[in-house]
């Protein structure tokens, strides 16, 4: 489920990571990615991965950082899978500080897990406490190198991307992947934000960085591709918006999967039905037991998913 070090990259990618103190840890689809920055005394971590994992993420760090202090725990963004392991994190080192983006501090200062969208979209994420909010335009010493923090709305609107300039390294959490972003969360609430999406992208290639740590999936060097197959996907999704609410839905859906691995067919129905989220993405009168059939049907055939038995099974 991860690996130490920098899971993934390309050998070109080593000395800049080495230069760094930076320790990439790619996890599964489950969990972002952790990408911890090691310097002479002290240590970061950005974003902390799904719940059910946060036993595995504290041993990494761990591993990782020795007998530095944890320092920061700097999240890009509060989606469960990116946060899920805050609590587990400022539980085992005492002295560390959260530090998240502007937009959602008052919902984590009270915990309103309806507005930080954990409950809504039926997922987890232990409470814990922010210390610190780290806005657009400020920079942050992570390790022993100052980063720069940068609005990436779109895929979600309190979003953060962290650039260090001196060795072109980009964190660019679910803004940009290597092949293609991150659900556009607010269009699926009736809010326009593909526009932000091309925006977001438009600033990362402005930025040029050498190499991009994205929030899954491997470090890569080839930004003008991976650039070109994310506004390919935009565009398909803004002339068909339809597209793009069935790829959320599979996405949601196959990520309870990841977490739970194998559920009886008819936990998956009520979890499905007592969701909220759901009610907002399915059609105006549209049937939610068979909008979930076809969306798990959908992935059956794709082979992300199987059906064994009464069960439905992570593939």
């Amino acid at each position: 489920m991860a690996s130490l070090s920098t899971a993934g990259a390309a050998a070109d990618f080593l000395p800049v990571a080495q230069a760094l103190g930076l320790h990439l840890l790619e996890r599964g689809w489950l969990s972002s990615n952790n990408v911890v920055l090691v310097g002479a005394e002290v240590a970061d971590v950005v974003d902390t991965g799904y719940a059910t994992h946060a036993p595995q993420t504290v041993a990494l760090v761990a591993q990782a950082i020795g007998e530095r202090r944890l320092r920061h725990i700097v999240n890009t963004h509060l989606h469960s899978d990116h946060c899920g392991g805050n609590a587990a994190l400022q539980a085992h080192f005492a002295e560390a500080s959260i530090v998240i983006p502007p937009g959602q501090a008052d919902a984590v200062a009270r915990w309103d897990a309806v507005a930080l969208t954990h409950e809504t979209t039926g997922q987890q994420c232990p409470r814990f406490s922010a210390q610190r909010v780290l806005h657009p335009g400020e920079c942050i010493v992570l390790g022993d190198w100052r980063w720069e923090a940068l609005a990436a709305r779109g895929h979600d609107p309190h979003s953060l991307i962290l650039l260090q300039p001196d060795h072109g390294v980009l964190l660019s959490a679910d803004a940009l992947w290597e092949n293609g972003f991150g659900i556009v969360f607010p269009e699926l609430e009736g809010i326009d934000a593909f526009s932000e999406v091309a925006e977001t992208l438009d600033l990362i290639e402005r930025l040029s960085p050498r190499w991009v740590i994205p929030g899954h999936g491997r470090a890569f060097a080839d930004l003008p591709d991976a650039l070109a197959r994310a506004r390919r996907r935009l565009a398909q999704f803004q002339q068909h918006p339809e597209r793009h609410r069935w790829h959320a839905l599979k996405v949601l859906i196959k990520f309870k999967l990841l977490e739970w691995q194998r559920a009886p067919e008819e936990q998956l129905v009520a979890w499905f039905l007592k969701t909220p989220y759901f009610g907002l993405v399915a059609s105006p009168g549209e049937d939610r037991t068979e909008l979930l059939t076809r969306v798990v049907n959908d992935l059956v055939q794709s082979g992300a998913l199987a059906r064994h038995g009464g069960d439905i099974v992570n593939a």
